[in-house]
């Protein structure tokens, strides 16, 4: 088969939930079939790294789109366009965008897979510009409604898309995320180490994700601060990550911090960096209001830290036992499990044991062979 592959968000150095979705996917299903031709589309050029077998032909389309109006372009005409010209047997997306029209040069439709890893933007109005959440309003119905197939990340997500969107869920295979290699325990001394270089020798907890309204940063600082106030314990808190859009009321809370000295904000880390800190904190706090998976619990249970999270949308899900649950909503909620998990070495000890066992629920190598099944199912249908 010739298999296209819509691969704009595989940006050397900058992968994030998605990218490191399509990097950990493709990487394995193109490596499985060596009888098939896979054309990656990029809008940009890309990183000779991402070519991951020899049956993987790079291919850059016009315009770079990071913008509604070009995301448009880009599907409607580059990818439309492209997929008539080398009459391509399947169209495979992962960050949820199609060419809704694309067709072979009979007329015939082409089979597309998309993956919708969650519906964040039509649960929450705030934290995104008006351009996007319009973009993702209109077409990702559409886009659902196009494909031949369905994936998402979670049972969560699964369910909601087919009500949100009326599709069947029997339509969405569910495909999970799973924690990177390069995520795992680390030696007590070395935990020492760390812990040396980023908290003067303090305990601290940690925060992995994009500064954006729906991660409820603003809470957590909060939450962090009473903490502080309430217990006068030594904790450092290590924020790990960078604006997605602005969050007025994140930066508003910060500047009423009574202990906002001990907050740090190393900005991006790489995965190995990260692995580390992730691996050295007393706890990752993880208070979204809204996921479709969660990937930094998942990478904590990796790196055996305790984990406190929501208890909403698919965190319960994917955290199972082992995680401190907390009410996003409410500051004093998140701040006794922090005081929790902070204050009882035996529960924190509790959390970590079962963390060990929830990650095995986690796998590349299975969700790779899942979605090879999916598609399988697909063709051999059609």
């Amino acid at each position: 088969m010739r298999i296209a592959v819509n691969t704009r968000l595989l940006l050397a150095n900058r992968l994030e939930g998605i990218g490191w979705f399509t990097h950990e996917i493709l990487r394995r299903w193109v490596c499985a079939h060596p009888e098939h031709t896979f054309y990656f589309l990029f809008d940009r050029e890309p990183d000779p790294a991402f070519r991951f077998a020899g049956n993987v032909e790079p291919v850059v389309l016009f315009p770079p789109a990071r913008h509604p109006l070009l995301w448009y372009w880009f599907f409607e005409y580059s990818v439309s366009r492209f997929l008539r010209t080398r009459e391509v047997d399947l169209f495979v997306s992962t960050d949820g965008g199609l060419p809704l029209h694309a067709r072979r040069r009979d007329g015939r439709p082409i089979p597309c897979v998309d993956v919708i890893h969650d519906l964040g933007f039509e649960h929450m109005d705030g934290g995104m510009r008006r351009s996007h959440r319009w973009y993702y309003r209109h077409f990702f119905p559409r886009f659902a409604r196009r494909a031949d197939l369905l994936c998402t990340v979670s049972d969560f997500s699964r369910r909601d898309i087919a009500a949100r969107y009326g599709v069947s869920a029997e339509r969405v295979a569910v495909i999970y995320n799973a924690a990177l290699a390069s995520y795992h325990p680390i030696p007590e001394a070395e935990k020492e180490a760390v812990r040396a270089a980023v908290a003067d020798g303090r305990p601290y907890f940690i925060y992995v994700g994009s500064i954006h309204r729906r991660k409820n940063v603003w809470r957590m600082l909060q939450a962090f601060d009473r903490f502080k106030a309430e217990t006068g314990a030594p904790h450092r808190f290590v924020v790990v990550g960078t604006p997605m859009w602005r969050d007025r009321r994140m930066e508003k809370a910060y500047a009423t911090l009574t202990y906002g000295d001990d907050i740090l904000w190393p900005g991006r880390v790489e995965p190995d960096a990260l692995n580390a800190l992730v691996a050295s904190a007393e706890a990752l706090v993880y208070v979204s209001v809204f996921e479709g998976f969660g990937i930094p619990l998942v990478e904590a249970f990796a790196a055996e830290t305790a984990v406190i999270a929501s208890d909403v949308t698919s965190l319960p899900e994917v955290g199972g036992e082992a995680v401190c649950y907390v009410n996003p909503y409410d500051v004093a909620s998140i701040c006794e499990g922090m005081a929790r998990v902070a204050g009882d070495a035996v529960y924190r000890a509790g959390l970590v044991a079962r963390g060990r066992l929830q990650r095995e629920k986690f796998s590349w190598d299975e969700s790779s062979r899942r979605f090879d099944e999916a598609v399988t199912r697909l063709m051999d249908g059609r």
